[in-house]
Parts: C-alpha cells; sequence; structure tokens
C-alpha cells in the first residue's frame, strides 16, 4: 500500500468514525423524546392505569354538570374525555354525540412551551399537581406540546375511513399485531373485536401509536405514521362479531 493509500483509508475510517458517533450521539436522545411522548399518550388516555393509581371519585371540577360523565369520575378524568381522541374536542368527533362536554381541544397547545402546559395542569383548576409526579407532568406536557397528530391526515373525517392501504396494512398487522390480537382481531375475549373499533378510528389509532395503559401493547410512534393508516386500513376487514 502506497503512502497516498494509507492517507486515503485514514481519511476514510476517521470519516466512518465521525459519523458512527454522529449516529450514536442522536439515535438515543430521539428514542428517549419518542418513549416520552408514548408515555404522555398513554396518560393523555387513562393517567391512573399508567401510574398504578385507583381511579377518582369525585368528578373532575371543569367537567360541566348534566353530561352523560359528569358523574362518573373514572371517565371525566380522563385527558381524552374533555379534548377527545382527535385533540379537538368540541371541534372534533366530540362536537356531538354522548361524550360532547363543550370543552376545546387541546390543538391549540401544540408547540406550546412543556413547562407553561405542566403549569396549566398542576393549576387548581386542573388539579393534577397532586395526583401526578413530576415525571408524570413533564411526559404528558410534552405529548401536548409534541405529540399531536394531524389525524385529518389518516382518517377521512366524514366518513371514518383510514386512508391506508388495506394489503399493505395486513402485513404490518399480521406481524406486529396479531400474536396478541389473533389473525381476525378477536382476541383478547374481554376486548371488543377490532372490526367492531373502527366505529371511532380517532381512538384506535391513539392507541396504535401510544400503546394502550398498563398492557404490554407497543407503540408505534417512532415509525411513519402511515403504518398506522395501513393497519387500520386492514382492520377494517376483520369481523366485527365473534
Amino acid at each position: 500500500m502506497t503512502s497516498i493509500d494509507r492517507t486515503l483509508a485514514r481519511i476514510a475510517t476517521a470519516a466512518l468514525a465521525a459519523t458512527f458517533a454522529a449516529v450514536m450521539l442522536t439515535a438515543p436522545a430521539l428514542a428517549e423524546d419518542e418513549s416520552s411522548l408514548a408515555r404522555g399518550g398513554k396518560l393523555y388516555d387513562r393517567w391512573y392505569k399508567v401510574i398504578g393509581a385507583d381511579k377518582p371519585t369525585q368528578s373532575h371540577p371543569l367537567y360541566p354538570a348534566g353530561t352523560k360523565y359528569s358523574d362518573d369520575a373514572g371517565s371525566n378524568w380522563r385527558c381524552k374525555e374533555c379534548h377527545g381522541w382527535d385533540y379537538r374536542g368540541v371541534d372534533g368527533a366530540y362536537a356531538s354525540g354522548s361524550h360532547k362536554s363543550g370543552i376545546a381541544g387541546i390543538a391549540g397547545a401544540a408547540g406550546a412551551d412543556p413547562a407553561a402546559i405542566a403549569d396549566t395542569l398542576k393549576a387548581d383548576e386542573h388539579g393534577y399537581g397532586d395526583k401526578l409526579n413530576d415525571q408524570d407532568l413533564a411526559d404528558l406536557a410534552l405529548f401536548v406540546s409534541k405529540g399531536q397528530i394531524d389525524m385529518d391526515r389518516y382518517i377521512d373525517r366524514a366518513s371514518k375511513a383510514p386512508k391506508g392501504d388495506a394489503a399493505q396494512g395486513a402485513a404490518y398487522y399480521n406481524t406486529v399485531c396479531a400474536g396478541c390480537h389473533g389473525m381476525d382481531g378477536l382476541k383478547p375475549k374481554e376486548m371488543k373485536p377490532f372490526g367492531a373499533q373502527m366505529g371511532n378510528p380517532w381512538e384506535v389509532m391513539h392507541k396504535i401509536l401510544n400503546g394502550q395503559p398498563d398492557e404490554a401493547m407497543p407503540a408505534l410512534r417512532a415509525l411513519d405514521h402511515q403504518i398506522t393508516a395501513d393497519i387500520m386500513a386492514h382492520m377494517t376487514t376483520l369481523p366485527t362479531e365473534r
């Protein structure tokens, strides 16, 4: 090997080492951010299941009286019950129906300072200061700030149909989801069949992205969100009854 060859080899090796170092420095930060966002999404869903606490027994002070869930503290303390699975509250899927509360969504808080969001959650009106610890509040606030998905990109609001490829979704579902939920989507037995759950595609998308509280369900948030839309498109082909 000539001196020029040795010099070029050293340069190539140094460049490869620098690239590897850059990947190793950035990848853990991304993974940790995504895991925090997913945990925040589960807290948004049912925080007391995530932290292993008893569900509240007194209704949330901000939840309006005279509505279907106004006397159901286990429901009206869930963030999703006020702000919706699509994060739009009264301007989204909860504009009508049994979950209508008239409360605004969290879409307006997207991109806001997570510390300010955490302060709002701890304030007396929201009342989470004595229920969630600092890490819980940080994860939930980060989700509100950076974890919301524009679901209209993946779900047709009028028809509720996922904007996905069912054939491609079958490959994802059969290799990622079927181990727990069955090829036909009929497991576990205490759950509604997967085909029947597609009446609320926003809830399905939220749970696929973030996981199910207090369950060993993988969160697909770190993957291209179109994968979730494809999985949901396949779910529309599954049985709706056992």
